[in-house]
């Protein structure tokens, strides 16, 4: 069962996207939202197959443009589906480079060009998950980490020397492990000197630790110009 989340502060425009949706993909089970505030709570409390957002809500301007980057934060490759009455010839690049899948602009569509993007948005978002291998099962016993930050982490068994905010950083990126963790998300555990400069200092304090007692450690990976990610032990391995 699909399922379908639509964004809209316009009761009357929401009702209507969510009826065209239903009419076109009757086993949908659609949610409405009607505010940032709400959206933002459905969207991190789970997983939805396609989104359909307007970029104001209420007052708020560009609030869709919030929605879209903690969407694609959340690394789940959710498709977005723009419906606003922004001029598209302005906004669909934006939408674009944002990762929105389309972007439609109010009053110059009908239901059947609404219905064909967004059953064709449906899918391709489908198929695409049935292409995409079983994310490799990481070893979890391999690393244990103390979230009172009491006890050091230990390393299949070893204990690693970090200090505090070391320690914070490895943690956020095993809890993302297998996404990439970006320069931005990093600043948050580090208590002064944000920059990428530190970030990195920090990161490479975590390598050589490891390192000590695990001298083919590769599990942190650098993406150039984006941050960094937790790579599971088959593919941090070196041939």
């Amino acid at each position: 069962m699909a399922r379908i989340a639509v964004i809209e502060d316009d009761p009357p425009t929401s009702g209507q996207l969510a009826g065209w949706i239903r009419a076109a993909h009757p086993a949908a089970q659609i949610e409405q939202f009607f505010s940032r505030d709400e959206a933002e709570a459905a969207l991190a409390r789970q997983a939805w197959d396609v989104v359909v957002l307007d970029i104001e809500l209420g007052r708020e301007r560009h609030a869709g443009v919030a929605l879209i980057n903690a969407i694609n934060k959340q690394g789940r490759g959710t498709p977005v589906l723009v419906v606003s009455a922004m001029p598209a010839a302005i906004y669909r690049s934006i939408m674009k480079a944002l990762d929105a899948w389309d972007y439609l602009q109010k009053t110059t569509f009908e239901e059947a060009d609404f219905v064909e993007t967004f059953l064709e948005i449906l899918r391709v978002a489908r198929e695409r998950r049935a292409q995409q291998p079983a994310p490799a099962q990481p070893a979890a016993a391999e690393l244990s980490l103390d979230p009172l930050w009491q006890r050091t982490p230990t390393w299949r068994g070893e204990r690693i020397n970090l200090p505090l905010t070391a320690q914070r950083i490895l943690a956020t990126l095993y809890q993302r492990r297998g996404q990439v963790v970006g320069y931005d998300e990093l600043f948050e555990v580090v208590k002064s000197g944000r920059n990428r400069d530190n970030v990195r200092k920090h990161v490479s304090t975590i390598r050589d630790a490891f390192r000590e007692v695990d001298p083919a450690f590769e599990g942190i990976e650098n993406v150039p110009m984006r941050g960094f990610r937790w790579v599971d032990a088959a593919t941090a391995r070196r041939p």
